[in-house]
This record gives structure tokens, C-alpha cells and sequence, in this order.
């Protein structure tokens, strides 16, 4: 991943977060590139969704599409096959293509962990916090890598961009849809969000989240985080729970 920071970067953003911070009750986490490895599987599954489009490998259409994928990780995957191909009926095309070709990478065991997220996700339940998991990829997917994972029970919600009326991120739906859910926070500034991509941030952001950290184990990097509006960058999930422990 490209990233821009400098030796002493950590400690300068997660030290950002003062006394009179807000007391965080609901987290809301996204998944592939924060949660979950997935070991750049979304461009190959886009690899064989172009290709059932008639895409052709290697010319220049592909790779300005390749690099379109790229930019706008963390956004919902139907969003960004409408913009790649326009019309709505090969927009579906492409983004079932896509979910059935990352399914089966999934079910091949390509995800994991990313290293600590799972402790970091409990500690933080433990902690009297309520997690939610979001992903922009549709349910069917999102199911998949949970069952792969066998990460069914670990939070107390997941939802994908159809849980929130059809817009993913960077629309603020899917936290706002936490929110309402779960009733585990009186005021958007008691949510923390937490991702890989500048749109992930954005969401946060926009849903007035209280804590929004750019995480850096996947798409994005500081400057894109912090352009988003993020009030913290940390190198992984798996710092989170010593944050808000600070927050409280």
C-alpha cells in the first residue's frame, strides 16, 4: 500500500485525542483492508468481472477501469461498476460477476484476519462497547467472508450497503443505520469509525461521527485520511481499543 508517513506519524495522530474527547459507546469498522486480508482480491475479481464484459486484458480501457477500482476502494461495489459501464443492466452484470468471482476466492480461503483484529474487536466489546461491521460488498459476500472467517457472532451487527437503503460509503448510511440499530450511543459524536479508504473516513465524517481514524493496512494512505477529514491515523486496527480507552 502507498502511504506518506514519517517516523514519528503515529505518535503524532494518535495523540491528537484529548480529555474532553467524546465518550465512545458504538464502533463501527470496515472490513476488507481493515478487518480482513484479503490480499488484493477485489482487483481480481474485477479482472474477471471485466472480462465477462468484453474488457479486453492489457488495453488501455482496462487500465483506466483497473485504476478506477483502485481509487475508489472502500465505496460501494455497485456504485463504482455504474460509473465504469453506465447502463444500469451492465452495471448488474458486472457487479454479480464480481461478487461470484470474489466469492469464490473467499470459499478457496484466500481472506484472513488482519493480525489482531479479532483480539482488538473483542477487547473492545469487553469494554461495554458495540461493534458493527460494514462492508461495501453485497450480503451475499459479506456472508461469505464471515462464515470463512467464523466471524458469525463477533459483533453485534454487520451490515452491507442494502441494510442502509442501497448507499454505501461515502454516504453516511451505513453508520447512521448503526446508530439506529443498535441504540448503543445517545449522540453521533459517542460513534468511532474506523477504515482502510479516504471514503471510509468520509462516511464517518459525514454521519458526525466523534472519532473517525484512518487505518494504514489497506487502499489508503495519510494524506488521503486526512484530506477525508480524519481526526486520527493508526497503523492498525489492532490500536484502537488503547484509543478509546483514552477517549473514555
Amino acid at each position: 500500500m502507498t502511504t506518506d508517513m514519517t517516523p514519528d506519524m503515529t505518535a503524532e495522530t494518535t495523540a491528537d485525542m484529548t480529555t474532553d474527547a467524546p465518550d465512545i459507546r458504538l464502533v463501527v469498522l470496515d472490513m476488507a483492508g481493515t478487518t480482513v486480508a484479503d490480499g488484493g482480491l477485489v482487483e481480481r475479481a474485477f479482472e474477471a468481472a471485466a472480462a465477462q464484459l468484453g474488457v479486453e486484458p492489457g488495453s488501455a480501457d482496462h487500465t483506466e477501469k483497473l485504476d478506477y477500482v483502485r481509487a475508489t476502494m472502500g465505496e460501494s461495489k455497485i456504485s463504482v461498476f455504474r460509473h465504469l459501464f453506465g447502463a444500469e443492466d451492465l452495471a448488474r452484470r458486472a457487479n454479480t460477476a464480481f461478487e461470484k468471482a470474489y466469492g469464490d476466492l473467499v470459499d478457496a480461503g484466500l481472506v484472513a484476519p488482519v493480525p489482531g483484529a479479532r483480539e482488538a474487536i473483542e477487547e473492545i466489546a469487553a469494554g461495554g462497547r458495540t461493534v458493527v461491521l460494514t462492508t461495501g460488498f453485497a450480503r451475499v459476500t459479506q456472508d461469505a467472508i464471515l462464515a470463512a472467517l467464523g466471524w458469525q457472532d463477533l459483533a453485534a451487527l454487520t451490515l452491507c450497503p442494502a441494510d442502509a437503503g442501497g448507499r454505501g460509503r461515502p454516504f453516511p448510511d451505513m453508520v447512521l443505520e448503526a446508530f439506529v440499530r443498535t441504540k448503543a450511543a445517545e449522540d453521533v459524536r459517542q460513534i468511532a469509525v474506523a477504515g482502510d479508504t479516504s471514503y471510509d473516513v468520509l462516511s464517518g465524517v459525514r454521519a458526525g461521527a466523534g472519532l473517525v481514524a484512518g487505518v494504514r493496512t489497506g487502499a489508503h494512505g495519510d494524506d488521503a485520511f486526512r484530506a477525508a477529514g480524519a481526526t486520527h491515523v493508526l497503523d492498525s486496527v489492532a490500536a484502537l481499543p488503547a484509543l478509546l480507552t483514552g477517549a473514555r
